[in-house]
């Protein structure tokens, strides 16, 4: 078995890096990279490695703080106290209607769409999809699962008018579930995976639904100031990417740690999960704006949202 120490020993073995072209004078502050991360991402075994650290040394300093969904973390980033973060779809569009060109993305991962799922009590009477109608949902507003749950709805002919949501974060929500309040939960991992722990029933996963892509996004004014500097992050992104994506067993163990959930139950999810750091390009950005379309049309959003000119370019 290997323990989480071993995990971040040998990403550290694995940690590349290209230099920086920017070199501060000697009476200049030091460049300081603030990234906000969540339980289950990249981020957290790029933060667990050292890796960025390492390659950063002399030139930048690292500052991390942990969010329980994206949404929240967003909220930060336009508020100016963070310049890095990453998340699912849809909190990236909802930022961008409230505060236009704060923010840009700056890369995606591969789609994960068994990492989301619609929980009902196990002796439910929701069977179908169509039953969800008149239901008292939970959901994280503005989280990856707000498009999920809409193009779930739609799927079954019904509008997102046709329930009741209940916007609730992970904690909150999973104790709303599991007293009977709400009759279903729109939730993603790994607060999916250790809900099932306790015996609710999958409606309906992501496939064949969504994509459930996770995206990089950074503060404009950061991305504008500091270049060389974002780049050389993403590039230890996708050096971590690359080493996770053939080291499942071990990053699992290093989740497990980190969410407090049981090693074979991380483990049964981040097999199905594929990781990749990749830029941005056309059909991601098409697909995007599918979502910010689609909750547009949905009367979810205050105005339209292009994404096309929030890409970093």
């Amino acid at each position: 078995m290997t323990d989480t120490h071993t995990v971040i020993n040998r990403r550290n073995l694995l940690a590349g890096g290209i230099a920086l072209t920017f070199v501060p004078s000697a009476h200049a502050e030091t460049p300081v990279i603030r990234i906000g991360y969540q339980r289950y991402s990249t981020l957290v075994i790029l933060k667990a490695s050292g890796a960025l650290e390492k390659a950063l040394a002399g030139r930048a300093n690292v500052i991390w703080s942990e969010f329980v969904s994206g949404p929240q973390l967003l909220q930060a980033l336009i508020a100016g106290a963070l310049d890095l973060g990453q998340t699912g779809d849809a909190p990236p569009v909802f930022a961008s209607a409230a505060s236009p060109d704060a923010l840009v993305y700056v890369g995606y991962e591969p789609p994960a769409p068994l990492a989301e799922a619609i929980l009902v009590p196990e002796d439910s009477s929701i069977q179908t999809l169509a039953d969800l109608k008149g239901k008292r949902i939970a959901l994280n507003r503005a989280s990856n699962v707000h498009w999920f749950l809409l193009k779930t709805l739609h799927k079954a002919g019904l509008s997102f008018h046709d329930i009741k949501p209940a916007y609730l974060t992970p904690p909150s929500a999973r104790s709303a579930f599991e007293s009977g309040q709400i009759d279903a939960w729109a939730i993603w991992d790994p607060y999916l995976s250790g809900a099932l722990s306790n015996g609710p029933r999958i409606l309906t996963t992501a496939q064949d639904i969504v994509a459930n892509r996770e995206f990089f996004l950074a503060s404009r004014k950061f991305s504008e100031n500091y270049p060389e500097l974002l780049r050389e992050t993403l590039h230890q992104v996708a050096q971590t990417d690359d080493w996770a994506q053939m080291h499942k067993s071990e990053i699992s163990h290093l989740l497990a740690t980190q969410t407090g959930l049981p090693y074979d139950t991380v483990y049964s999810a981040i097999k199905t999960r594929n990781f990749g750091y990749a830029p941005m390009n056309e059909d991601i950005i098409q697909e995007q704006q599918e979502v910010s379309d689609g909750l547009l049309k949905e009367g979810l959003l205050p105005s339209h949202v292009d994404i096309s000119s929030a890409v970093w370019k």
